[in-house]
Parts: C-alpha cells; sequence; structure tokens
C-alpha cells in the first residue's frame, strides 16, 4: 500500500468554548491554571489550551477540556482531585467472569 499524503492542510483545533461554565482560563505553559492568586498545577499537557471552570458547591470547582471533566478543586484546601475516568471499562454486575 502507498502512503499518499494528504492534500487537506490542518487548521487545528477551533476556539473551545465552554458556554455553561463560569468562566474559561488559559493554562498556562507550565501546565498551570491561575485562579485568582493561586496557581494550581494541572498538567503541561494542556499547556496554552483553555480549559472550562465552574463552580458547582461552594468552593468546589470542576475543571473541564473538551468535554470530558478532568477533576475537582477546592479553593479552601488549594487541591485538586481526578474526576472518574470516562474511559475505563464499564462491566456490569449481570456478567459471569
Amino acid at each position: 500500500m502507498l502512503y499518499r499524503p494528504s492534500t487537506r492542510n490542518y487548521t487545528g483545533l477551533p476556539a473551545l468554548e465552554y458556554p455553561f461554565h463560569d468562566r474559561t482560563v488559559i493554562v498556562t505553559q507550565c501546565g498551570r491554571l491561575c485562579f485568582g492568586r493561586r496557581k494550581i498545577n494541572l498538567s503541561q499537557v494542556f499547556a496554552g489550551q483553555a480549559v472550562g471552570v465552574r463552580e458547582v458547591t461552594d468552593h468546589i470547582w470542576l475543571i473541564s477540556f473538551m468535554h470530558y471533566d478532568l477533576g475537582f478543586f477546592d479553593d479552601q484546601c488549594t487541591r485538586v482531585e481526578c474526576a472518574p475516568n470516562p474511559f475505563s471499562a464499564k462491566v456490569s454486575a449481570m456478567c459471569p467472569v
């Protein structure tokens, strides 16, 4: 099989918007979110990308990228907890193992 390069130009991702979040924050080059005066370490993988931040309860903020929830940030103890993995295997309890 011969490899043929695509004739289409890659234009990158469109601008990410989070209309259901309280704010959109750009992740710094070192992988942090600047949340007020606090610096929250997220991941350098998201450097330069926009993430959505939404307050789900008092002092607990949900951090999302595209359609995926990354984790929850507690602004009182400055800690990020991972959200459930959307790609994990889902096994039915009725299924014999």
